[in-house]
């Protein structure tokens, strides 16, 4: 059955290599169809479970249409044979009037690699009304089977509320084709029909029937038998098997972790020694020195290929993309190629876990507010076809990942009017346009006259950054009107060492991440300006920035100065903003092993973790957004974003 499958996939795949056959939008949407049926049929091989052949039929029979050259009446089947079953279907009524509604939802394996959130569609079918869930959890495997980006839920819902069925269809719309679902009406006498079933043909089971759904809806038992899913199988120790020699290996996250931490015992016990051999004065302190220094480059050595084991390619994160933007612009009527640079960029594999749900809703975005309808760009003199970028590169010690669009640009007019409508700002006068960006990150901020299925629901750009700021990165917006905006997100390559500055403030000790740091600068008494409803700020160059006096905030009660222009001022960025850190001294530059706060203690604010010294002492890593939020509790008249 796979090969005659295949064979008629490779059919059409050699004609259009062959120039034989023009490649089409319907050409190629059949063949992505394909592929998810053929997904399906090796799964359930695997799983020695019988291949759904209606699915596989249809699907045939569309591939067979496109190579005889019906292609323009493909899929005509399975319209007739859609009328005919809603024809069949029982009708409600007119007496019975509907009251509630049961909702079967099974979504595929792989919906997470399409983009889509099916908690985000619980989430917007209880702002339709009050609703009553039950979770099937009994296909999930065992942890060491689990793979991240497979999914294992399904539920039954109950919406208990006559709202129209076409706005349940809505909701279900962009998932239709990732899913099992039947959408079944309870009407006052209590029974229910049938309405609306959508079972994808590249399933790999069947759904249940209408008449299951209605006897077992009568009876008061659940609205219908969950469509199977395939039992979950140790797809990785398999693969692994198959692979033989290709140099990878499967190991245990944990075992990893421990490796790290390990590391970061050692270089700890360096550090340590380090300080030991600053004051040492014996006659051989030169060797003492230059064996710290062999001890210092080995650990970074073995820190580095340690870390190596926790690096995947972004490529497993932007592997999903193709396909959703192919599936969404067509969708939408709209006209886009995605550009995919630097796939083979290495970053650790916890980034990859967290950074794809914002990087989805951000690329979903690009593709609904970004580029515009293909009229639109040829009147504008653009081509009919938009482009969207994923750029992956290493600079320094980040990653930065750039989503970048052709489209019409950020509206700085309509951003402004909406922050001042809805409060978030009170005055535009100093403000720039990098700054009006920034608004978009505000909780609730929204431009969208309507919401939109595409990137209107689910997770805002506030939801976006705070991912991000809590994986150490940062998030920054480009815009040029009328020709595209970028999205720039900077992360750090591991999550367990950075590198960063000590400071003193009193007897305390404080890390700044390096990235954060702009430069150290000691001010005179006459940079400093008091502003009337500004606070304390200082003048760099041509900008006016806030000072934050770290031993307010933090209540340091012996700092070795509170007078501005004997201390120092350390010029920090966090989401755009900046401001000076006025701290007593700098200690110097090192690694640092990051350790959880929240683990080992409690969260504190301003702070994203600690980390041991030399010396043994804890040091509190300084969280800089964070902190700047922070300022404006305790230094409300201290404080302002840079203007």
């Amino acid at each position: 059955d796979v090969a005659n499958f295949t064979h008629v996939m490779e059919t059409l795949l050699d004609e259009m290599r062959d120039g034989r056959r023009q490649v089409t939008a319907k050409a190629i949407d059949v063949l992505l169809k394909s592929v998810d049926v053929l997904r399906h049929m090796l799964t359930s091989c695997q799983d020695d479970e019988e291949i759904d052949q209606a699915a596989v039929a249809v699907q045939k029979a569309e591939l067979e249409r496109i190579l005889s050259g019906s292609a323009d009446d493909a899929g005509s089947a399975a319209q007739q044979e859609t009328t005919v079953e809603a024809e069949a279907a029982p009708e409600i009524k007119a007496e019975e009037r509907i009251v509630a509604w049961k909702i079967v939802f099974n979504p595929h394996d792989n919906i997470l690699r399409t983009g889509n959130d099916p908690y985000r569609i619980i989430r917007e079918l209880s702002e339709l009304g009050d609703i009553e869930v039950q979770c099937d959890a009994a296909q999930l495997p065992e942890m060491e089977d689990y793979e991240v980006e497979d999914f294992y839920l399904s539920w039954e819902i109950k919406l208990n509320k006559a709202v129209e069925q076409q706005t349940i269809n809505d909701i279900f719309d962009w998932v239709e084709d990732e899913c099992d679902m039947a959408i079944v009406p309870i009407t006052e006498g209590g029974s229910a029909a049938v309405v609306d079933t959508a079972p994808p043909l590249a399933e790999t089971s069947k759904p249940a029937t209408g008449t299951q759904l209605q006897d077992e809806t009568a009876q008061d038992e659940p609205a219908a038998a969950l469509p199977a899913k395939p039992q979950p199988v140790a797809k990785a120790a398999k693969s692994g098997a198959a692979k033989g020699g290709g140099g990878s290996i499967r190991v245990d996250t944990a075992k990893i972790d421990s490796l790290i931490n390990m590391v970061g015992e050692l270089v700890i016990t360096q550090s340590m020694l380090g300080m030991l051999g600053e004051g040492f004065n014996m006659s051989r302190v030169e060797k003492l020195i230059e064996g710290l220094g062999q001890l210092e480059r080995h650990t970074r050595e073995l820190q580095e290929s340690v870390m190596q084991i926790r690096m995947l390619p972004i490529s497993f994160t932007f592997s999903r993309f193709p396909r959703l933007v192919h599936d969404l612009s067509s969708k939408m009527g709209k006209s886009i190629e995605l550009e995919m640079i630097g796939e083979d960029t290495e970053v650790d594999k916890t980034v990859i876990e967290k950074i794809g749900d914002p990087l989805v809703h951000l690329v979903r975005n690009s593709l609904d507010h970004g580029i515009e309808m293909p009229a639109d760009r040829a009147a504008a003199g653009k081509p009919e076809t938009g482009k969207i970028q994923l750029i992956a590169s290493h600079k320094g010690g980040n990653i930065v990942i750039e989503i970048r669009d052709d489209g019409r640009g950020l509206n700085r007019d309509k951003i402004l009017e909406k922050a001042l409508e809805k409060g978030v700002i009170s005055d535009a006068a100093n403000l720039s346009d990098k700054q009006i960006y920034e608004l978009i990150f505000e909780a609730g901020f929204s431009t969208a006259d309507q919401v939109s299925d595409v990137s209107g629901r689910g997770v805002g750009m506030d939801v976006v950054r705070r991912n991000i700021n809590e994986l150490g990165g940062g998030i920054e917006i480009e815009s040029d009107p009328g020709k595209g905006s970028a999205i720039i997100i900077r992360l750090p390559l591991t999550l367990a060492i950075l590198d960063g500055q000590s400071i003193n403030v009193g007897e305390e000790t404080y890390i700044v991440p390096l990235v954060s740091i702009i430069e150290s600068i000691q001010v005179r008494a006459d940079m400093v300006n008091m502003v009337a409803g500004k606070g304390e700020t200082f003048k760099l160059r041509d900008e006016y920035l806030p000072v934050i006096r770290l031993h307010e905030v933090f209540g340091i009660k012996n700092p070795k100065t509170t007078n501005i222009s004997e201390g120092l001022l350390v010029v920090v960025e966090g989401d755009g903003s900046k401001c000076g850190l006025f701290v007593d001294d700098l200690l110097g530059q090192h690694q640092v092993v990051i350790k959880s706060l929240e683990t080992n203690y409690k969260k504190v604010e301003g702070a994203s973790g600690a980390t041991i010294l030399g010396d043994g002492s804890v040091a509190l890593i300084l969280d800089i957004p964070d902190l700047m939020r922070l300022a404006k509790k305790y230094q409300p008249a201290q404080f302002l974003k840079s203007a």
